[in-house]
C-alpha cells in the first residue's frame, strides 16, 4: 500500500521523516536565501530553456497540486546551459501556493515569501528515462519561478481555465498546444544550489534553478487554484490550499547567483 502524505496537521511536512526517512538528508528543500551570501559564478553558460508546444500532453490533480505534463521521449522541449551539463527534458510543471490569508511560495528570499511558485521539472537525457534520472544527484533540473498578486498573467490563464476539469483527486483531462515559456519572467537571472524534491519521496536529485525575478498573477488566478480539492470526489470536500513544504536546513550547502 502506498505511504499517505499530505499537508495537514496528521500528515503534512512535520510528519514527513516518520516514511520518509530522507527528510533528514543534507541536500533538502526549499530553502531560505539570504542573497548576501550567494556567491556570484562567472564559470556558468548562458540558461536555454526552449519548450515546444506540441509536447504539453494532459493536467492531472494529483491529489497534492495540480500537474501539467508533457512528452518527453524527444529533445523538443527542453533545457540546457545555466549551472548543468547537458540536455534536460521537461516533464512536468506543478504550482504551490498558499491559503487566501498566506503566502505560498516554497523557497524564501531575504525573508520574503511568495504568493505561489512554479515548478519546472525536467530530467538529465544521460540517463535512460525519468525514473534513473531520480536516482542520481544530477539526475533532475528544477526551474522555480515566484508568482506576485498584480497584473493578470494571460499565459496562465489556458491553465487556469483547465482546472474546473480536474477538481478532485485523480481527475486529468487532455491539455495540449501549450507553451510554458510565458509562464517565464523576463530575466533569467538566478541563484543555484543542489537539493531535493519538495515533496515525497523527497530525493536528493535537484540542481535547484531559482529564478530572481518574479511574474506577476491576478489575485482572481490565484484564487482558482485554491478551487481544487485534496481529496477524491467521494469523499468530504477539501481544498487544495498550503501545499508547500518549509524552508530546510542548508547544512553548508553553497548558494551560487548567476549574477553580481
Amino acid at each position: 500500500m502506498a505511504q499517505v502524505w499530505g499537508y495537514g496537521p496528521n500528515n503534512g511536512p512535520d510528519t514527513w521523516h516518520l516514511s520518509f526517512p530522507n527528510a533528514l538528508g543534507d541536500y533538502q528543500s526549499p530553502i531560505a536565501i539570504n542573497t548576501s551570501q550567494a556567491k556570484y559564478d562567472p564559470s556558468f553558460k548562458p540558461l536555454s530553456i526552449h519548450y515546444d508546444p506540441s509536447t504539453a500532453k494532459v493536467i492531472l490533480n494529483n491529489g497534492h497540486s495540480f500537474n501539467v505534463e508533457f512528452e518527453d521521449s524527444n529533445d523538443k522541449s527542453v533545457l540546457r546551459g545555466g549551472p548543468v551539463d547537458g540536455t534536460y527534458r521537461l516533464k512536468q510543471f506543478h504550482i504551490h501556493w498558499g491559503s487566501c490569508d498566506g503566502h505560498g511560495s516554497e523557497h524564501i528570499v531575504d525573508g520574503v515569501k511568495y504568493e505561489a511558485e512554479l515548478h519546472l521539472v525536467h530530467w538529465n537525457t544521460k540517463y535512460a528515462s525519468f525514473g534513473e534520472a531520480v536516482k542520481h544527484c544530477d539526475g533532475l533540473a528544477v526551474v522555480g519561478v515566484f508568482l506576485r498578486v498584480g497584473d493578470t498573467k494571460p499565459e496562465l490563464q489556458k491553465v487556469i481555465d483547465a482546472l474546473k476539469l480536474i477538481p478532485n483527486k485523480g481527475k486529468e483531462a487532455a491539455f495540449t498546444n501549450y507553451d510554458p515559456t510565458g509562464l517565464l519572467p523576463k530575466s533569467l537571472d538566478f541563484w543555484t544550489y543542489q537539493g531535493s524534491l519538495t515533496s515525497p519521496p523527497l530525493l536528493q536529485c535537484v540542481t535547484w534553478i531559482v529564478l530572481k525575478e518574479p511574474i506577476s498573477v491576478s489575485s482572481q488566478q490565484i484564487s482558482k487554484l485554491r478551487g481544487l480539492f485534496f481529496n477524491d470526489e467521494n469523499d468530504d470536500p477539501c481544498h487544495m490550499v498550503d501545499n508547500y513544504r518549509p524552508p530546510q536546513p542548508l547544512k553548508g550547502r553553497a548558494v551560487r547567483a548567476s549574477f553580481y
